[in-house]
């Protein structure tokens, strides 16, 4: 391992050129914060499913599989040796941010953890707390912004345009620091568009399904252009990823290429899984709502056609 010159904090930077093997190392940074956070959710979920399992009570096990799968990428992804060529590499670093931003939140988020925390807490002297932070969060005007539709577009413009179209995308990633807080702001940004589109978790204020789709149609298009601006730059973009070292034989101009060509490609296929789990939400939902709607006229009649009925009876005796 080698340190790069430009980072100012504690970073290791592999030596072997990048192939499969060596992405998937099992190879962690020496401050391993992202990888330490995924395994943390990991076992305070874990540790509520079997809270609620041992009291008798249900919980889906295809919710539980969906948020521990979501951790176990996050820990691959920032915890293996791919973190140590995203340093140096734009092609390796985009296909971690398209992770942390649009592969990992929909894991999570379906794992509904809103509900797990309030099934899971217990509601004595020691769960209080947790509830009332829980059910403040819910109401109060903060979590009411942070988790509005509207964020999502300057989140996802800031996250692509104003971060690599600019130079603040090279002198944030020449530091550990920068680095770091960006990789947080991607995990983050994905969770708070993902949460008002796929949640079912209580909300502060829930969307229809329209509004959902809407949203999804919306944010489509935003990576995928910058996909192509990225792939047609003549230039380098970004002026970290512009020194990997020699020995691991990387065309600067080729890998941005293939940055360019992940944000186009690979954004595009979470946000379509998405959109289908959405479309199928509100099928289910129209097709309870007309059943229902079905029982209640076998069991109540509907005034509403009787009233129709009644007035073309008594055209007819006019008539």
């Amino acid at each position: 391992m080698s340190v790069p010159a430009q980072f100012d904090g504690p970073v290791w930077l592999p030596s072997a050129p990048p192939s499969w093997e060596t992405y998937l190392a099992p190879t962690l940074q020496p401050v391993p914060v992202i990888p330490v956070i995924g395994l943390l959710a990991a076992t305070l979920y874990l540790a509520g499913a079997i809270r609620v399992w041992t009291t008798g009570r249900h919980w889906s096990p295809w919710a539980t599989l969906s948020f521990l799968g979501g951790c176990a990428v996050l820990v691959v992804v920032m915890g293996a040796g791919v973190e140590g060529y995203g340093l140096e590499m734009y092609s390796v670093f985009m296909f971690q941010q398209l992770t942390l931003m649009m592969a990992i939140p929909p894991l999570l988020v379906l794992g509904r953890p809103g509900t797990l925390l309030l099934r899971a807490t217990p509601h004595n002297w020691a769960g209080r707390p947790v509830l009332v932070a829980a059910r403040w969060g819910l109401r109060s005007w903060p979590g009411r912004v942070a988790l509005h539709p509207a964020l999502m577009i300057p989140l996802f413009l800031l996250s692509f345009y104003a971060l690599y179209l600019s130079d603040l995308a090279g002198e944030l990633l020449s530091t550990w620091g920068g680095h770091l807080s960006l990789e947080l702001l991607f995990l983050v940004a994905g969770i708070l568009f993902t949460v008002p589109v796929l949640s079912r978790d209580p909300l502060p204020k829930p969307q229809g399904h329209l509004g959902r789709a809407a949203d999804m149609f919306i944010e489509m298009p935003t990576h995928a252009f910058f996909g192509v601006v990225v792939m047609m730059a003549s230039a380098p973009l970004v002026s970290a990823f512009t020194h990997p070292p020699a020995s691991w034989g990387v065309d600067i101009m080729a890998d941005q290429g293939v940055a360019g060509g992940l944000a186009w490609s690979y954004g595009e296929l979470p946000s379509l899984i998405m959109l289908v789990i959405i479309f199928v939400r509100w099928n289910k939902d129209e097709t309870r709502k007309v059943a229902a709607a079905d029982r209640r006229i076998d069991a109540e009649g509907n005034p509403e056609l009787e009233a129709y009925n009644d007035y073309l009876r008594n055209l007819g005796r006019r008539a």
